[in-house]
């Protein structure tokens, strides 16, 4: 059930209407709806040169498996594609678990770098309602409604345009670390 569907049966029940919102309550009802919410992170990046991809697989690798290990983290997926693209996704319980994972380790080493490594990088976030991984698709159309462009010092047109492609899977182009 909706934030929005939860806030209007809770209305109806204390039987008045629209006013001014209670910040106790929101924030009753947003833990309530996360106990059973999880929370994606995904992101797409481009490498500008093969020059770089060794360094970065081998950081993509470790902070895979860094957030392997994190409490709360539920599914770690990683995609490569043609063109040096790669996308990851991650589902947590909530995203201040997935905060501390970024903040730490491999992950945090690994951020930036990617300043200089890619030439492209988009991120999305979102809630959903059960703790499996989304599909490619669904989070190519999360990327392009909802996401956002990432920081780099070398854009590429495609990247300055907010151009995404969707994602080619080929059986062997996927890994999942969870």
């Amino acid at each position: 059930m909706g934030l929005s569907r939860r806030l209007e049966e809770i209305e109806q029940d204390a039987g008045h209407v629209s006013m001014p919102c209670n910040f106790v309550l929101v924030r009753r009802i947003v833990a309530t709806e996360r106990e059973y919410m999880a929370f994606v992170s995904s992101t797409r990046l481009r490498v500008r040169s093969w020059r770089y991809l060794f360094g970065f697989t081998v950081h993509s690798l470790r902070s895979s498996l860094q957030a392997r290990r994190v409490d709360g983290c539920y599914a770690v997926l990683l995609l490569r594609e043609d063109r040096n693209t790669f996308w990851t996704c991650t589902v947590w319980r909530d995203d201040k678990a997935m905060r501390t994972f970024m903040t730490a380790g491999a992950h945090m080493r690994a951020m930036p770098k990617l300043l200089e490594w890619c030439d492209e990088a988009s991120v999305v976030h979102w809630l959903q309602e059960n703790i499996e991984a989304p599909s490619w698709d669904e989070i190519h159309r999360r990327m392009q409604v909802d996401g956002r462009r990432s920081k780099v010092n070398h854009p590429s047109e495609a990247h300055l345009a907010y151009q995404l492609p969707p994602p080619r899977v080929k059986r062997t182009s996927q890994l999942r670390f969870k």
